[in-house]
This record gives C-alpha cells, structure tokens and sequence, in this order.
C-alpha cells in the first residue's frame, strides 16, 4: 500500500487481525456515546465521524460538559477532549480488546466522565464480553491509516451524492455495528416492520431504524459472503423487480444472499475516474429503488444545484 495513494489498496485478507481489533474498539467508543447522547431517530445518536486524522464521536453530553473521543489514524492515538479543557488518551498499538476497554474507562474516570456501557458487542454472532476479552489483538498502522484513508474518499463522494435530495436524509456517518460508512434517504412513507433478526441487536432497534421506506448506500469493509471490501446498495423494503435492475458500472452486482446491490472497492480504485465509478452505482441504485418503489422523485430531488454566494 503506497503511502499517501488516495484510494489505497485494502485488501481483507492482508489485515483482517486490524480490522477485527477497530471493529470492536470502534463499538466500544460509539457505546460511550449511546450510553450518554439522547436517543435519536434511526439510530443516527450512535454514529462516528469521519475527520481529517480519523473518526470522532463529536461532542457527548456529561453533565454540566461535553466531550469527545477521537481516532487519530495519523499519529496512531485515541484522545479524548473535554470542555473544561481537560484531555487524556493512549496510543493505538497491538492489545486485547479487554486492555482497550480498560485504558479507556480509566481515562474516563480520570477526567471526571465515568460511564457505564453495555459491554456485549453488537451485530456479531458468539459475542465476547469487552471486559473479557483479552486475546492478543493486531494493530497494522499501515493498514489502519489506509482504512481511514477510504473512508475520507468515499465520504467526499457520499456528501456529493447526498446533496442531490432535498428529502429527508441522514448524514454520511459510520456505523460501528458492520461497521459501514453509510448515507440513508427515505421516501416520506411508512415501511412494513422489519423482521429483526440480526445478531446480538434487539428486534426493536431494526424496527425503529427502518421505519420508513429507505434507499440507503454505503461502504463495508466485508467479511462473510462477501471477502472483500466493497460499496453496498439496497432498498427497504425492496420492491418488484429491483434485483433485476439495470445498474452501472460493469462490475456491480445483486447480491442474493444479502439483498444489496454489491460494487467490489477495487472496482472504484482501479477505474480511471473512482468518483465518477461511485456516484454511478449509487444514482442507479438509488434510481432503481425509488422508480420501481414509485417514489414521489420531482419533490425529493434537486433539479440543480443552488448558485453559490
């Protein structure tokens, strides 16, 4: 992976152990932040952030302050920033989930933000307690530079293709559950309830989350059917013939087994224009849903962008 490639290679194999240690310290920041933030339709009061050195909680209310946690895949950190001008942290390096869990709570306790969060990871099957897992973890910081790295790109693209509705949508945010960058638009229309089913989350959250009628896109790192990283697409709840929707580019997909159309990450990294090759899967996708869906489209979309001031 060359240092500073704009869209770095990132294959899943390669540093799958990193991977597997941010995804649950990525759950164990965003639960700080459920524990202490109001609740949020859609979940969107759980989410994490993408910055110019990594991911942040943004502020979180404790009392008379606020804080925030931040990722910093730059110099490799995690700091926490309070309003009364206090800081902690520690470095990003190899250890258990169970020793990250521990460091942060401390950290925590030190600056006077105590919090007590659910320690059983969610949206994994045969769930480990934090506190309990102290299996050695990997931390490539190559990799976990790179990991940020897409996450800068595909946001950019994202908030482009966000600014194309004017229908309610959320932010480009990341989900730590997957975790996934994702970015949700929404019909106006109430959606039949969704089955639940996912593991380790309660049937409520799916349900409250997919409320309504969504088209909603995003990148995933992969893992299970999917071995690669990749840009997703789906519809809920998906109507008649979306599976067989004309898409671009080539190289996308529907996937059967998970519903979504599926564009391989190195289909965007490798093709002459990468923005050009996102944007198309997303607006076809989106496209494909709201047209068999039968969305109202002329007063969810922008007809042109506003002029400058």
């Amino acid at each position: 992976m060359a240092h500073g490639e704009t869209w770095p290679d990132l294959p899943l194999s390669a540093w799958s152990g990193t991977y597997a240690s941010l995804h649950m310290w990525l759950q164990i920041v965003g639960k700080v932040r459920l524990a202490l933030t109001p609740w949020v339709n859609h979940s969107w009061h759980v989410v994490l952030y993408v910055t110019p050195r990594g991911l942040t909680t943004s502020a979180i209310p404790h009392g008379n302050r606020i804080f925030s946690i931040d990722f910093d895949f730059v110099d490799h950190a995690l700091r926490i920033a309070a309003s009364d001008g206090r800081s902690g942290g520690f470095n990003l390096e190899p250890r258990s989930v169970a020793a990250f869990y521990a460091l942060l709570m401390r950290e925590l306790s030190r600056l006077g933000l105590s919090v007590t969060i659910k320690r059983k990871p969610n949206e994994v099957p045969d769930a480990v307690r934090f506190d309990l897992d102290d299996a050695e973890r990997a931390y490539d910081a190559q990799y976990a530079n790179g990991f940020w790295r897409v996450l800068v790109q595909s946001e950019r693209v994202f908030k482009s293709f966000r600014a194309r509705f004017i229908g309610k949508c959320s932010p480009v945010h990341l989900f730590w559950g997957a975790p996934d960058l994702a970015v949700t638009r929404f019909s106006g229309r109430p959606a039949p309830l969704h089955p639940g089913g996912i593991p380790n989350l309660p049937d409520w959250v799916a349900q409250e989350a997919y409320s309504h009628e969504v088209s909603s896109c995003g990148f995933w790192l992969g893992g299970g059917p999917v071995s690669h990283a990749a840009f997703y697409s789906y519809a809920y709840p998906e109507p008649p013939g979306y599976a067989d929707a004309s898409i671009a580019p080539a190289g996308a997909y529907y996937h059967r087994e998970l519903r979504e159309f599926i564009l391989p990450y190195d289909e965007v990294r490798t093709s002459g224009s990468p923005d050009a090759t996102l944007l198309a899967f997303l607006q076809t996708t989106y496209e494909a849903a709201a047209n068999l869906g039968k969305w109202d489209r002329v007063a969810l979309e922008r007809s042109a962008s506003p002029q400058r001031s």
